[in-house]
């Protein structure tokens, strides 16, 4: 039977081989660094290119009136729930602001979804 430590290394030494081989086949994943706040346009390595790739689809996420507003939000609610709302439960903001969607589409309920991964 093999060692604890056997088998670590045997593991060890899998995946140094597979990710030798996902760099040799260029499908190696690099993370992409940003150096700018996110918009149409970014800073990478430091140039500017497109940004084709977010889910800041309208461009909202670095809009003036939005960063403003999330400033006041977070002066008053804090940096963000410790967990999801079914555990920690739900901010008062995210019932106003669900409240204002469903209004705004008609609808008599709306709900938010923190990610575009929980919606989809």
């Amino acid at each position: 039977m093999a060692s604890l430590v056997d088998t670590a290394v045997s593991l060890v030494d899998h995946l140094s081989a597979e990710m030798a081989k996902l760099r040799e086949a260029g499908t190696y994943k690099e993370e992409l660094v940003l150096q700018s706040p996110q918009d149409a346009r970014v800073r990478v390595g430091g140039r500017e290119v497109v940004m084709l790739t977010s889910n800041n689809y309208l461009g909202f996420a670095n809009h003036p009136r939005v960063r403003e507003a999330q400033k006041k939000a977070v002066d008053r609610w804090g940096a963000g729930l410790a967990s999801v709302r079914f555990i920690c439960g739900t901010l008062e903001l995210h019932k106003e602001l669900e409240a204002e969607i469903a209004a705004f589409f008609g609808r008599e309920d709306a709900i938010l979804y923190m990610s575009c991964w929980n919606a989809n």
